[in-house]
């Protein structure tokens, strides 16, 4: 029997909650309907948590047991307690899969673990976005044609400031001229990482089938190989190299004083 996919699909769930117009598009809130896009080949199982949920509903138990985190955030980057964005970070260094989607690469995790603004330029005008796969064979393009269309959506434009990709999966061409790298990837310890562009909330891009399909291949591409990093930063006594040591200096740290270099 294979084993799922532990997914946790994470929403601020504040447009929902305040805006009519996004309420009536997504009425069980974006992260639900994230959650169910990912479910749809039986192969993950999904939890949800949003803001308003104690700990954000990314306690260290949830995120222990988590293989792959999406992030789904806007409204309220700044509301996000900096000890779960420390939680989530070093989750990802061990090895959990992370996926930033749309206005998620201004979230603190994002930001963290990119180490830039993350800035760039947009506009609201529903116009047409076509996503361009960049690398027919990458696992996340798998099943996309060479390009779909979104009909409706706000503009992201370069330069997008992040650190150069590992790799762009999609580069998106708008109706009004711009371009973006619309899908990156990058490794930060053992975690992957996705930048994914669609999803403003003003509009229904997460029922859009090849949307759904990317947010399934990014799960599957993003879950850690099973290797669990953790970075104890452990002392080593002279007793215990590998090869014999002749003290030629002091030390100045006691044993038992963890993490101190």
């Amino acid at each position: 029997m294979t084993t799922q996919i532990r997914v946790t699909a994470w929403g601020e769930n504040v447009h929902e909650r305040e805006n009519p117009i996004v309420a009536e598009i997504y009425p069980d809130g974006m992260h639900n309907t994230i959650a169910h896009a990912i479910s749809e080949d039986g192969d993950c199982e999904v939890r949800t948590a949003t803001l308003h949920d104690p700990e954000h509903g990314l306690t260290g138990d949830v995120l222990e047991n988590t293989d792959v985190l999406v992030w789904w955030g806007h409204a309220a980057h700044g509301k996000v307690a900096d000890e779960v964005v420390e939680r989530v970070l070093a989750r990802v260094w061990q090895g959990m899969g992370f996926i930033a989607l749309h206005s998620s690469h201004y979230s603190k995790p994002f930001m963290r673990l990119m180490g830039t603004s993350c800035s760039i330029s947009w506009r609201e005008a529903g116009e047409k976005e076509r996503l361009w796969v960049c690398n027919p064979a990458h696992p996340i393009a798998r099943g996309i044609d060479r390009y779909f269309e979104i009909e409706n959506v706000e503009m992201y434009g370069e330069p997008f400031a992040v650190p150069t990709p590992d790799e762009i999966v999609f580069i998106s061409w708008f109706e009004g001229g711009e371009v973006f790298r619309s899908g990156c990837t990058w490794k930060r310890g053992n975690g992957k990482i996705f930048y994914f562009r669609p999803g403003h909330e003003a509009y229904p891009i997460y029922y859009n089938k090849d949307v759904r399909r990317v947010l399934r291949n990014a799960v599957r591409w993003a879950t850690s190989d099973g290797v669990k990093w953790i970075d104890s930063c452990p002392r080593i006594d002279v007793e215990d190299a590998p090869e014999e040591i002749t003290m030629k200096g002091p030390s100045i740290h006691k044993k038992g004083e963890a993490g101190l270099r």
